[in-house]
This record gives C-alpha cells, structure tokens and sequence, in this order.
C-alpha cells in the first residue's frame, strides 16, 4: 500500500470537513491527481498543512472515500476497527435480545464510524459488504475485529465493486460454517428465506422493517392490496398476514414468482389465493387502468433508478408521474405507501412531488404517517445523505 497521501482542501470546505462532514469529495480537493492506490490512508490538510482529518481512498460513486479520524496519528488497524464494531454492536443490544427479530443492520457505513462498509445480522449469519477497493483493502484487520467482537456462526462477504465501478456479485463465504441455504429467519414475528450465496440482494431489504410491520398492524386488514416493484414480496407476505383480502405482486424479474411463492408457504399462506405476477410495473399500471381495476391499498417503492425494454426511470425525475399512476388505480380513501431510497434529494423535495401528483390527478390527500431508516441503519447528522430512505403514506381523498 502507498504512503500516506497529503490532500489540500479548498479553503471553503476546511470548515465542513472539520465540523465532521465523512464524504472525501473530489471539489473539495486541490490535488486529486496526487490519489493513485485505493486503500491509500489520506490525511486532509489546508493550505499551510494544518491537519483537519484522516481516512482512506475508495472511489464509490458517493465520493473518493471517507474520513475515520480527527486524530492525526490514529492507526487503522484490527483495534480500531473491533472498537467501532464493538460500539455498533452494544448500540444494537435491544435487537439482539428480541426473539421476533434476528434480521437488522449490525454495523451501517459512516452511521458506525467507517463509511464505505456495512454489516447486516442474519441468525447467526453475518455478512459483510464492501463498497469500494479502497476499503477492501482493509479487510483482514476487519474480518479479524469482526470475528473478536461477536459470536457467530459464519461469515460472507460481499464485493460491491469491481474495475468498472460495477457490482461484483459472487458467493465469497469467509469463515465459520457455511449455511445450508436458504437460511430462515425471523422479522416482527413473520419469517423470511434468506440466501447469502446469490448475489447482493440476499432476500429482503432490512430498511424497510417497520415499515412492514406498520402496513400488518395498521392498514392491511380488509385491503385489496397491490404491491409493485415487489421483489421477493415481503410488504404481501406482511399485508396477507395484516387481514389483506387479496395482495397482487408486480415485478419484471423472473426469479420474483419463486421467491415471493416461496415467502408466502414459509408464513403458511396459501399463494395460489394471491397474484404473482412478472410483468414491467410501468405496463400493468396501463392494464390495470384499461381493466378499471382498483385497489385499497398500493405500495410504490421503485428503485432509485430502473431500466427495461420500453422504460427508464429515475426516481428524481419520474416519481412524481409514477405516482400519479398509482392514484389512478387506488380507491377513494385508500392509501398509497409512496417510498423511495433515492439519496439525491430529501423528505421535504419528494413531499413536493406527492404534493404535484396529486394535484395534477386531481385529488386531494393527506399524509397519515412517515418514516425514514429504523434505528439501526444508524446516520450522523454531519452527512443527512446517509439518511436515503423517504417513505409516506398518502391516503387518496375525492
């Protein structure tokens, strides 16, 4: 690995960086060219070399890495790291001893003290993932901090990188027993089917758990319920489970039906009484216009951004018309879960288009509840980008 790297940053972000702003963006660098090897330890100096903070290089497509330090001769080493670990885990205590839950977040990027890593709990399971060289280039200091600060049963890895800035997506079990997948595990009660050999989406998105919970407990009963960009279909799984009458489930994946058949059998659900279907989400909404259908209950929750044969979506500059084509198909009264994890604009600016939406269908709402990331997909108020996920639910007023 290089020697440690000098960075000069301008003059205006100096005070940024040193109220405890994580992200090593490139306009705030004078001599970016002076960055070579990922995983190089970079210390952000001003213009007379005064030492502001240290970190690492990584690119992502967030920035060029991530402060870990406000002191200059801190060593990024196995001890450092269990020590965060160490910390993530004890702030998570509440978690670990609830015998409903043994699927959550364990150790979340910048939230924890190390941007660019996350570490999420599986029953026994952990795994790890990586999203950039720069901080992979750490991993046998954080591997070994991770194995000394917890029991486990086995751990994999996942490298969301690669040359190209593309995700990788491969097995790499690391240590302990290798599961016999799928690995079957518990959120409010409700089972999943867990798969931590399939790539980087491993069966349920952990972000979204009291969301669920908040559709079972409180909106499902009674509800015709249509759940798109439904992947393995855990919001039916939760509205069936809540009194749901009937769900639908919209996603253009073919490996969508299995799963979501799957979840279903796991909670005792009858999945023939429900609709699975494989379809693009922006055509059903056409047909489900054309058929008048009409549903209680609509969960929109598009990627941030999306592309098929016929579509591209960008949830910044297309949600706002996706969702009127959402209220097109909900009943009067009914209530529409409008959520997104796009980082590139907040609560405020994606109220704004449910707000635009709706008066543009013509219709008036009112927003019942809302939500962000759950406590342990912890952010730091210096980076509120951290804080991606956005959801709001809309009940559709005639």
């Amino acid at each position: 690995m290089a020697d440690t790297v000098h960075l000069k940053i301008k003059p205006k972000f100096i005070k940024k960086y040193r109220s405890g702003f994580p992200l090593i963006v490139s306009e705030a660098i004078s001599n970016l060219k002076d960055l070579k090897e990922e995983g190089t330890i970079v210390k952000l100096v001003d213009d007379n070399n005064r030492f502001i903070a240290k970190g690492y290089y990584g690119k992502q497509n967030k920035g060029y890495g991530w402060i870990l330090s406000k002191q200059e001769h801190e060593k990024f080493d196995m001890h450092f790291f269990k020590n965060k670990i160490t910390s993530a885990i004890y702030k998570r205590k509440n978690l670990f001893s609830d015998e409903d839950t043994m699927a959550f977040r364990v150790f979340n990027g910048e939230g924890d003290g190390v941007g660019g890593i996350t570490i999420d709990y599986f029953n026994g399971y952990y795994l790890i993932n990586w999203y950039s060289k720069g901080i992979y280039q750490f991993r046998n200091a954080i591997i070994e901090a991770l194995k000394d600060a917890v029991d486990y049963t086995g751990i994999y890895q996942k490298k969301r990188f690669d040359a190209k800035g593309q995700y990788m997506e491969d097995d790499d079990f690391v240590t302990g027993e290798r599961g016999e997948f799928p690995i079957i595990v518990k959120e409010n009660g409700v089972n999943f089917a867990v798969y931590l050999n399939e790539g980087a989406m491993v069966g349920v998105f952990l972000d979204q758990r009291e969301v669920r919970k908040t559709i079972r407990d409180k909106y499902a009963n009674g509800t015709n319920m249509l759940n798109t960009f439904s992947y393995t279909g855990a919001f039916s799984v939760f509205a069936a489970l809540g009194g749901a009458t009937k769900t639908t489930s919209v996603d253009l994946a073919n490996r969508s039906k299995p799963k979501t058949i799957e979840q279903f059998s796991l909670n005792g659900i009858d999945y023939e009484a429900q609709d699975i279907i494989v379809e693009d989400v922006f055509q059903y909404f056409k047909y489900a216009a054309r058929k008048q259908l009409l549903f209680d209950l609509v969960v929109l929750d598009p990627p941030s951004f999306a592309r098929s044969k016929k579509n591209v979506f960008s949830a910044d500059k297309h949600y706002k018309d996706l969702l009127k084509e959402a209220i097109a198909i909900t009943e009067d009264n009914g209530v529409i879960v409008a959520s997104t994890n796009s980082s590139a604009f907040g609560m405020n600016k994606f109220k704004g288009f449910i707000q635009k939406a709706f008066q543009e269908a013509g219709f008036r709402y009112k927003i019942v509840e809302e939500f962000s990331l759950p406590e342990d997909f912890r952010t730091i108020k210096e980076y509120p980008e951290g804080n991606y996920l956005k959801v709001v639910f809309v009940k559709k007023i005639k």
